[in-house]
């Protein structure tokens, strides 16, 4: 997966890097402000020291500026990156959809390309726009916010540090869950579009057949079963959010009960105690910001499977052993024991043993049944179809196995001038053999 999406977001590499980086500035200057307000309570309001409260004020405004500056930065150089990121992906799948053959085409199906190229790029990129940032910002806010509020007092360092391994175990839980039915989800997505394309390409046939309440209930069952899908992805989702809740407000409330009393006891300064909600509200909402990108990462690793399939499919036909300079000067056509089928676990092939020759200029009629071939056997013609078996032949230079030429297929000067040899040694040939057979009748005679 790495490997077809690196090519995409290669031209945006400074973004993709600068963005993490300003983020670890934030996050630095960030954790310091909650240092300093300690300072300013403990020292400077107990001790009435108003110039002390002055100047460590001022470098709070300071660090708080400097960190929405970074934070501001780095949530443009991710935009830079994810929106890179999208439309190298559009752009890459979009090209591959041009070299595909109908048959590859037909494997996909259109509305599920579709979907593909727009619903499925963009939860991708949102996800990756998240990821180069959040992905850094947690982990550094939780190991610098730990550390300060580990030298703050260590005895409340173990309340959330016990929380943290069960909210980690229930959300890894969630996750599992949820990722097969966020596929099912993307499953129905393409059978709206489908639906959709279908109901608009046909819309004149529809009105003029007086069709559209059947249109109605047809797009009112695609749509109930995506509602229905979509509700069984989401509905194990939502736990997230309240489990979060649940750990934020039990490590206050414990921190406050125990910070309480070893205030009480003379352990522990107010400001101190301030200071370590701080961290603990830090590293709890870096943990949410985990998880949030863990579930993004959850909905988006089945569309990003559904574009690397497309970005690894491979066209079954390839023009890459043609001649770039091959021409056809008419329209001439020949089919040799061609056979097709569009699946190759079919039993029985739609085209069976098919020989024909149009000459150019030809009118012929194919007649047949409904879903007997005959368009599969007209897009033969110019190649949108690769035949299993046999040749399909356009008008061509061409040699028998004795290496003359056919007649009828002269191209160009240089063959006419091959055929108009081979002509002359023929009328040679014919000429002496016509003689020599004279001699011999007259000596007979």
């Amino acid at each position: 997966m790495i490997k077809q999406f690196a090519p995409c977001v290669k031209k945006y590499w400074w973004a993709a890097l600068l963005s993490p980086l300003t983020v670890i500035i934030e996050v630095l200057l960030e954790v310091r402000i909650p240092m300093l307000m300690s300072q300013i309570v403990d020292t400077g309001i107990t001790n009435q020291d108003l110039q002390y409260v002055v100047n460590m004020g001022v470098q709070m405004v300071a660090f708080a500026l400097c960190s929405l500056a970074a934070g501001a930065l780095s949530a443009w150089f991710a935009s830079i990156a994810g929106m890179g990121l999208g439309a190298g992906l559009r752009q890459g799948m979009f090209d591959r959809v041009q070299d595909f053959a109908f048959s590859n085409v037909d494997r996909f199906s259109t509305a599920s390309l579709v979907t593909r190229l727009t619903t499925d790029v963009n939860r991708v990129q949102m996800t990756f726009m998240m990821l180069i940032r959040v992905c850094v910002r947690a982990p550094v806010m939780l190991v610098s916010a730990t550390v300060l509020a580990w030298q703050l007092n260590g005895e409340l360092v173990t309340v959330f540090l016990i929380a943290i391994p069960v909210l980690g175990g229930m959300l890894a839980l969630i996750a599992t869950r949820a990722f097969p039915r966020f596929q099912v989800m993307l499953e129905k997505f393409d059978g709206l579009n489908a639906r959709v394309q279908e109901t608009l390409m046909a819309i004149r046939v529809v009105k003029a057949f007086v069709r559209s309440k059947f249109e109605k209930e047809k797009f009112e069952v695609t749509n109930d079963d995506l509602k229905r899908a979509s509700i069984m992805a989401e509905k194990i989702l939502v736990w997230n959010g309240p489990l979060m809740t649940l750990a934020m407000y039990a490590c206050i409330v414990a921190i406050v009960w125990f910070g309480g009393k070893l205030i009480a006891f003379g352990s522990m300064e107010t400001g101190q105690l301030m200071s370590f909600i701080s961290y603990v509200t830090q590293i709890l909402m870096s943990l949410m910001m985990i998880t949030n990108t863990f579930v993004m990462i959850v909905m988006s690793k089945a569309s990003a499977n559904r574009i690397c399939e497309v970005l690894q499919e491979m066209p079954d036909i390839s023009d890459a052993q043609a001649d770039p300079a091959l021409a056809v000067p008419d329209g001439s056509i020949e089919m040799r024991h061609v056979f097709f089928r569009y699946n190759q676990e079919a039993e029985k092939p739609v085209l069976s043993d098919i020989s024909l020759s149009i000459r150019s200029g030809e009118t012929i009629g194919v007649i047949g049944g409904t879903g007997s071939a005959k368009s599969t056997l007209v897009q033969m013609i110019p190649r949108l179809y690769e035949a299993e078996e046999g040749e399909v032949y356009l008008y061509r230079y061409s040699e028998s196995e004795d290496g003359q030429p056919n007649l009828e297929n002269i191209e160009d000067d240089d063959e006419y001038e091959i055929v108009a040899d081979a002509f002359d040694e023929l009328l040679d040939d014919a000429e002496y053999d016509e003689l020599v057979g004279e001699d011999e009748t007259e000596e007979n005679e």
